[in-house]
């Protein structure tokens, strides 16, 4: 965990009895914080005690955001939180460079040779080094592990969720 935080909301209170906690957004990207798979970090504002966590499920409701984060389905485990502070580390900060996309952004791409022969799709993003990973989907066979570098990774349209690739020897066997 990075040492830096930042503040993206507060948990005000329990909602139900199924584990939710309505949260104050205090961010400019609630679209991406309180969204189902958001890595989160919670906070003890008076300990500094923190716990990672990730959300299950979010809705906005009269400026609030109700939401559920993964393992937790019932108020007991989540009463302790209210008034606990929701942040992010530095690596999760909206600041990115052109060459640089959100998960989001990535998943779902349908993946294309320079030839236009057609791949697959982004299912899942793999962070196992100094280069992330995109697992493809094949429609048929097993997934495809395509390393992000450059000179692989031809070019990135994320409007119209494609991605044109150029495969090294040896990356489809």
């Amino acid at each position: 965990m990075s040492d830096k935080l930042y503040n993206v909301g507060k948990i005000v209170n329990t909602h139900g009895i199924r584990g939710e906690l309505k949260i104050l957004s205090q961010t400019d990207f609630p679209e991406l914080r309180f969204v189902k798979g958001s890595k989160l970090i919670l906070v003890e504002p008076e300990s500094g005690k923190q716990i990672q966590t990730q959300v299950e499920q979010a809705r906005e409701h009269k400026g609030m955001f109700i939401t559920r984060f993964q393992g937790w389905d019932n108020i007991n485990q989540v009463e302790q939180y209210k008034g606990w502070l929701v942040k992010v580390d530095e690596e999760s900060l909206a600041d990115l460079d052109e060459d640089e996309y959100y998960y989001h952004e990535i998943l779902g791409c349908t993946v294309v040779t320079a030839g236009g022969e057609k791949l697959g799709e982004i299912k899942e993003i793999l962070t196992p080094g100094a280069n992330h990973v995109w697992v493809v989907k094949r429609p048929k066979g097993r997934d495809l592990l395509l390393p992000v570098i450059d000179e692989v990774v031809l070019e990135v349209d994320v409007d119209n969720k494609q991605v044109t690739v150029e495969l090294m020897e040896g990356l489809l066997e």
